[in-house]
């Protein structure tokens, strides 16, 4: 069958933006402001608090706690809720280790803000979170926040005056007066750090981890989740291209399961619900709360075998080692998947299922495909797998959490158009 390459626009590059200043492996903008404290990548885990509250941004909360425990820090995700359990924005249910309440006589290295509307407002209107965070920043402890948190929740408590920070687009003149406002994907001002929304999470994180642990670490952890190396770059590469567009919304279904990747999971999720897809979460374990592969617990929408029952237009696996080898090892989700592919409907796979759920299952062959690279060598066509996403006629595949939002955008242009995927790139500022 003859190939086909599709023509792919390349967005323009961005640099990360870099610190002005270096002491002794860690990094600071502003003389003028209290230094940050230093860890070393063997010093004892630093102790990180992440709030979350219904209406937080799942991308960014998600992203921020997955980085941060790559690097080894020891992260609380605390819901400012009467519940652990929180309803995020885009209907997905994220459920915390502790209460607010419980983290008052905790001392942490970090605090970092997700945002999200109404996430944002309501940690601002949490006054136990407001007097935590103010401690914390009077004793020149680290504090961060992403996306709309800067102006909603940091700003109105007084807690950036004179400092440069950022925001999502939408918030930039909400920020108050007295705020530096700059356009820096991730703004960083003695010990506090700002960035600019979910598109901009995984820089936002790997800028923590440097803060904490140095440029080292921060290399390390950035490394293994393939990011983009230059941002505003996104291309797919397609070929023997055919139609997904339906008409009618297109209904997905998104298996979860103990092990799965949280940051890959909550990115197709998050962005394919933006684009107004119905998305179907459905749990592989016995209950509807899983528990992911750096311990972020996230509540599905149904178990696996009531989905069974239902008609999908297209299945997609997030990664992850341990949900990789569920989904496997599930005789109803690899006989769902078979179906669909005998329909010739679309599948779509990240990381590491490509290699362990996909091929194994004989759903690759006479496919490109790519996966995570270190297990494209169990791949047994390898010749496009050095390709952040592949998409080859109904099949679409990626390669870690660092394509995710790629994958995700993706999936978007094929089921929708180009246009549409875009349009989302820019409200998530990934471009």
């Amino acid at each position: 069958m003859a190939l086909h390459i599709k023509q792919v626009t390349r967005l323009p590059s961005y640099s990360i933006p870099r610190p002005f200043i270096k002491f002794a492996g860690r990094t600071t903008l502003s003389p003028r402001t209290r230094s940050v404290k230093n860890f070393s990548a063997t010093s004892m885990a630093s102790k990180v608090l992440v709030p979350i509250a219904n209406g937080t941004e799942p991308i960014e909360a998600v992203v921020i706690i997955d980085v941060l425990r790559r690097a080894g820090a020891d992260v609380t995700v605390a819901s400012v809720e009467k519940e652990l359990r929180v309803d995020a924005s885009w209907g997905l249910k994220l459920v915390a280790d502790s209460l607010i309440s419980d983290c008052v006589d905790t001392v942490f290295d970090l605090i970092s803000l997700p945002g999200g509307i109404p996430g944002s407002t309501n940690l601002r209107d949490c006054g136990v979170l407001e007097s935590i965070v103010k401690k914390h920043a009077a004793e020149g402890r680290l504090h961060s926040a992403i996306c709309a948190a800067p102006a909603a929740a940091l700003g109105p408590w007084g807690l950036l005056n004179g400092l440069k920070a950022t925001c999502h687009p939408t918030w930039m003149e909400k920020l108050p007066s007295e705020v530096k406002a700059v356009e820096s994907r991730v703004a960083q001002d003695g010990q506090v750090v700002t960035s600019r929304g979910p598109g901009t999470a995984l820089e936002f994180s790997v800028k923590l981890v440097e803060a904490l642990y140095g440029k080292e670490k921060a290399d390390e952890v950035a490394g293994p989740m393939v990011m983009r190396p230059h941002i505003g770059e996104y291309t797919i590469k397609e070929l023997n291209t055919l139609d997904w567009k339906l008409k009618k919304t297109p209904k997905i279904l998104v298996p979860v399961a103990n092990g799965s990747e949280e940051m890959e999971a909550v990115m197709i999720i998050d962005i394919l619900r933006r684009a107004s897809a119905d998305v179907v979460v459905a749990s592989l374990e016995d209950s509807l709360e899983i528990v992911a592969s750096r311990k972020v617990k996230l509540t599905a929408d149904m178990l696996l075998d009531d989905a069974a029952n239902m008609a999908f237009d297209l299945i997609v696996l997030p990664g992850g080692l341990g949900g990789a080898q569920a989904f496997s090892n599930s005789e109803v989700l690899i006989n769902l998947l078979k179906k669909q592919n005998e329909s010739n409907k679309p599948l779509g796979a990240i990381c590491a299922s490509p290699a362990l759920v996909l091929e194994p299952h004989g759903l690759l062959q006479g496919k490109k495909a790519t996966a995570y690279p270190a297990l494209c060598n169990k791949l047994t066509d390898q010749t496009e797998a050095e390709n952040r996403v592949v998409v080859d006629g109904n099949l679409i595949t990626s390669r870690g959490p660092g394509t995710s939002i790629e994958f995700s955008l993706a999936i978007v242009e094929k089921l929708f158009c180009r246009e549409k995927a875009l349009e989302l790139a820019k409200i998530l500022v990934f471009v």
